[in-house]
């Protein structure tokens, strides 16, 4: 298996399994973090977040699209340090259409199903960030992984 595989494998393995993420947004030239719940598609060539309308992130968005979400492998371990892998999903967010928001709804929702209310309430968006790339660092080794590029 070539090292591009199995960096790949080892990205889709842990998006897959974790289901929180840190976002990066930015507000007035200053960064901004919030700690998110999330469903990738199975392509990995988006993530899903869910936000109420009325937060900062959600207005950071809105004024500048360009967001990283941060996911990682750690379990607050010494062994950490070698073993851990921290992903870094650069992209463009924006809220879903109504025309596509039931079946990503859905895809959300069979992940976080215990967020079924707040994803209906009105005041609730949708958002989806189209991965441009990942950044896949482990100890001493960084690896950019294009979205674009076949698996």
């Amino acid at each position: 298996m070539s090292s591009l595989l199995e960096s790949k494998d080892l990205l889709r393995q842990v998006v897959m399994i974790q289901r929180f993420a840190v976002l990066a947004t930015q507000q007035k030239e200053r960064p901004y973090i919030n700690l998110i719940t999330f469903a990738a598609s199975d392509d990995l060539a988006y993530i899903l977040f869910a936000t109420s309308r009325n937060t900062q992130k959600y207005r950071n968005i809105l004024a500048n699209r360009k967001v990283a979400l941060l996911i990682d492998s750690r379990d607050n371990k010494p062994s950490d340090f070698s073993k851990a892998v921290a992903i870094t999903a650069l992209g463009l967010a924006s809220e879903v259409t109504e025309d596509e928001k039931d079946k990503l709804v859905e895809h959300y929702l069979n992940r976080h199903p215990t967020l079924t209310k707040f994803i209906h309430r009105p005041e609730t968006a949708l958002i989806r960030v189209k991965v441009n790339e990942y950044i896949l660092a482990r100890f001493e080794r960084v690896e950019r992984i294009q979205v674009n590029e076949k698996s």
